[in-house]
C-alpha cells in the first residue's frame, strides 16, 4: 500500500466522508456490537447468521453487516443497530437474524419486539438525528460521548472508518501546523486531566517531559487496566484502537519523541489484536514510522504485554516491568517525565486520557473545557455494574450525581433492592452512601467523601451486600496484588485483612475497630506507592460509614445480609412450610430432613410434613433461603 502525503491523507478523507455507509447497491447496513461482552455472548454467530440470512433471502449485495466497538448499553447486548433506520435492537440472538433481514431490511418494517422496553412495557422509538445518534433510552440521555465517540460507530479493524470520522487531523495539525508549544496550549486550555486516577495536568506532565534536555524521550499508553469491574480502556482498545495511536504520535511530536509503547495485558486478546490490526494499517499508510507524511518526524509505536499484576497499573512499576524487571514500584522523584523508562524523559497517559486528545485538539479546548466543573474538566467514563438495572459504560460530564448515574442512567436498584453504596475507584476506593448521591462526581468532591475518582470503576451495591465482606474482599485482592516491597503495604494489609477475618467470623472485638483505622492512616502516609497508600480506603470508608454494621458483627454476632457464613444461621419456620421438599433437594449437605413425628392438622391444609435444618450439617450457603417460594426459610 502507498504512503500517504498530507494532500492524499486529506483526499482519502473527504472520499470516505463522502462514501462512509453509501456504498453502490446497498440499501441497509447492520451494525453488530464486536466488544468483549456481546462477543462472549453469541455476538460472532449473530454476525455470520445475518450475512447468511441476507444471502438465503437475496439480499447480500444490498446489506452490509458491520463489526463495531461497544454500544456501552452492556446490561442489554448483545446490540444491533440497522441503518438508515436507526432501529436499535436489543438482547438480540442468533435466531432472530431472520427476522432482522425478512421484516427490517426487506420490508423496511421494526421488528420492535428487540426494541428496548420503557417502563410500561412499549417499545421505545429509534433515534431521529443521525446516523451516529442513539435511542432516547434514558441510559444514554444524560450521557456525552467523547472518548467513547466512534465506539458503536465505525468498524475499529477498517482504518477508512476511522480516518472518515475526523481521523488523524489532530497529527496533520501537529506535524504541519502547530509547534510544540501550541500542542500544549492547547491541552491546557482544556484541563484535561489524566484519567487513570491521580488527575495529573495533561499538559504539565506533557511540557515538563518537552523542556528536558535529552535526545531519546519516550511516551507509554498505560492499557493495564486491572480494577474489578473496570473495563472502560479494554472497550475503548477495541472500538477505536486508532484514536490511541493518533494521541500518542501527537504526544511524540510536542515532547520530542520517536518510541511510544502500549503496555496492555495479555488477559486481553481481543484489544491486543485490534490494536495489532490498527498497528499495521497505520504503518501501512505511512501514518506511523519513518517521515510521517512527509514531514521528517519519525514515530512509532510496539505493544508490550503485562501479565496481570495489579501493581504494574502505577506508572514507575509498569516502566520496570516495561524495562523486562519485577514490576516494583519505585521512588518519586525523580520522577518519569525527567526520568523515566530506561532513565530517559517519558510520558505516561493511561487509554482514556490519550482518547481525549485527538477529538481536543480538533475541536479545540474551549469546547472541552466548557463541559465538567471548575477544576475537573470534560467528560469520565464510568464502568457502571453490581445491583444495577443498567450495568454498561457511561460516559457523562464531569459534575454528574452519583444519583444520576444510578438512578437515571442506570435505573436504580434491581429487584426493587434498597440502595446500600456504591465503590468508586476499585480496590483504591471507598463505599460511599445515600448521603452522597447528590455530590457532583469530580476529583476533588470524591476525595472529600473518602474515596477517590481512580480509573472509573462503579460497583453498586443493595441491602443484601455486606460491608464486612465487601472490604474484605477488596482487602484479600490488595493482599494478592502488593509487590511486598515495602512494609506499611506488605503487613499492612495482611493485618488488615486478618482483622477482618476475625470480624466476618464472629470473634471481633470493639477495640478491632481502632486497629483497623492505625493501620489504614499509617499505610496512607508510609506506603510506597498508591497501591499501598490507598489499600485501606474500602475499610475505612465502610468503618465510618457503617458503623453500626461492625457493631452488629462484633456485639451480636450478626451478619444481616447473610454473606459471613460464620455468622449466618437458616431456620425453617415451621407455618408457611408446606414440606415441598425444594429447600432439601437443593441443600449440598443433606442437612434439611422433615420433622419426625409430626401429625397433620385436623383442617387438611397441610399433608406433608414441614421442614427442618439440622444446624450441625448445614454449610450457610444460603441455597435453602434462595429457592424457598413461600418464604418459609428465613435468616436469622
Amino acid at each position: 500500500m502507498a504512503k500517504l502525503t498530507l494532500d492524499g491523507l486529506r483526499k482519502l478523507r473527504e472520499a470516505q466522508k463522502t462514501e462512509f455507509r453509501k456504498l453502490p447497491g446497498h440499501t441497509h447496513y447492520i451494525l453488530t456490537c464486536a466488544g468483549t461482552a456481546c462477543q462472549s455472548n453469541k455476538g460472532e454467530e449473530i454476525y455470520n447468521n445475518l450475512i447468511a440470512e441476507a444471502q438465503k433471502q437475496g439480499v447480500g449485495g444490498k446489506v452490509q453487516v458491520i463489526k463495531t466497538g461497544c454500544f456501552g448499553f452492556c446490561e442489554k447486548g448483545p446490540i444491533v443497530k440497522v441503518l438508515p433506520e436507526n432501529f436499535f435492537y436489543v438482547e438480540v440472538q442468533p435466531e432472530d437474524a431472520q427476522d432482522i433481514i425478512a421484516v427490517n431490511v426487506k420490508q423496511g418494517k421494526a421488528v420492535e419486539r428487540l426494541f428496548c422496553k420503557k417502563e410500561d412495557g412499549s417499545p421505545v422509538p429509534p433515534a431521529t438525528g443521525g446516523a451516529d445518534d442513539l435511542p432516547p433510552i434514558n441510559f444514554y440521555q444524560k450521557q456525552i460521548r467523547v472518548v467513547l465517540r466512534n465506539c458503536g460507530v465505525i468498524n475499529p479493524e477498517i482504518i477508512n472508518e476511522y480516518i472518515a470520522k475526523d481521523g488523524y487531523i489532530s497529527l496533520e495539525k501537529s506535524l504541519f501546523e502547530w509547534k510544540p508549544e501550541d500542542i500544549i496550549n492547547e491541552l491546557k486550555a482544556s484541563g484535561l486531566r489524566g484519567r487513570g486516577g491521580a488527575g495529573f495536568p495533561t499538559w504539565m506532565k506533557w511540557d515538563t517531559t518537552r523542556k528536558v534536555s535529552d535526545p531519546v524521550k519516550y511516551v507509554v499508553c498505560n492499557a493495564d487496566e486491572g480494577d474489578p469491574g473496570a473495563y472502560m480502556d479494554r472497550s475503548t482498545i477495541e472500538g477505536d484502537p486508532h484514536s490511541i495511536i493518533e494521541a500518542m504520535t501527537v504526544c511524540g511530536k510536542a515532547i520530542g519523541a520517536n518510541t511510544g509503547y502500549v503496555y496492555i495485558r495479555a488477559e486481553y486478546p481481543l484489544a491486543v489484536r485490534r490494536l495489532e490490526i490498527a498497528l499495521a494499517q497505520a504503518k501501512d499508510l505511512g501514518l506511523l514510522g519513518k517521515d510521517i507524511l512527509g514531514s521528517g518526524f519519525d514515530f512509532d509505536i510496539e505493544i508490550r504485554l503485562g501479565a496481570g499484576a495489579f501493581v504494574c497499573g502505577e506508572e514507575t512499576a509498569l516502566l520496570r516491568s516495561l524495562e523486562g524487571k519485577r514490576g516494583m514500584p519505585t521512588p518519586k522523584p525523580p520522577f518519569p517525565a525527567i526520568a523515566g523508562l530506561w532513565g530517559k524523559p517519558t510520558v505516561i497517559n493511561n487509554v482514556e486520557t490519550l482518547a481525549n486528545i485527538p477529538a481536543i485538539l480538533v475541536r479545540g479546548g474551549a469546547w472541552f473545557a466548557s463541559m465538567g466543573t471548575e477544576k475537573s474538566k470534560g467528560t469520565k467514563v464510568f464502568a457502571l455494574t453490581g445491583k444495577v438495572q443498567n450495568s454498561g459504560l457511561v460516559e457523562v460530564p464531569m459534575g454528574t450525581t452519583l444519583r444520576e448515574i444510578i438512578f437515571e442512567i442506570g435505573g436504580g436498584i434491581k429487584h426493587g433492592k434498597k440502595f446500600k453504596g456504591v465503590q468508586t475507584g476499585g480496590p483504591s476506593g471507598g463505599i460511599l452512601t445515600e448521603k452522597d448521591l447528590d455530590t457532583p462526581i469530580d476529583y476533588e468532591g470524591l476525595a472529600s467523601m473518602g474515596s477517590m475518582m481512580g480509573s472509573g470503576g462503579m460497583i453498586v451495591m443493595d441491602e443484601d451486600d455486606c460491608v464486612v465482606d465487601v472490604a474484605r474482599f477488596y482487602m484479600d485482592f490488595c493482599v494478592d496484588e502488593s509487590c511486598g516491597k515495602c512494609s506499611p503495604c506488605r503487613i499492612g494489609t495482611s493485618q488488615i485483612l486478618a482483622i477482618l477475618e476475625k470480624i466476618a467470623g464472629g470473634k471481633g472485638a470493639e477495640e478491632d475497630l481502632d486497629k483497623l483505622q492505625a493501620i489504614g492512616k499509617a499505610m496512607q502516609k508510609a506506603s510506597l506507592c498508591a497501591l499501598g497508600g490507598t489499600a485501606s480506603n474500602p475499610t475505612l470508608s465502610t468503618v465510618k460509614n457503617f458503623h453500626d454494621e461492625y457493631l452488629e458483627h462484633i456485639r451480636d454476632r450478626k451478619c444481616r445480609a447473610g454473606k459471613c457464613k460464620k455468622l449466618a444461621c437458616f431456620e425453617i419456620e415451621l407455618e408457611p412450610c408446606i414440606g415441598c421438599g425444594a429447600c432439601a433437594k437443593k441443600c449440598p449437605v443433606n442437612a434439611i430432613t422433615p420433622v419426625e413425628g409430626w401429625t397433620p392438622p385436623a383442617d387438611g391444609k397441610k399433608k406433608k410434613p414441614p421442614m427442618v435444618i439440622d444446624q450441625a450439617k448445614c454449610i450457610k450457603c444460603a441455597e435453602c433461603f434462595n429457592n424457598c417460594k413461600f418464604a418459609a426459610v428465613v435468616r436469622k
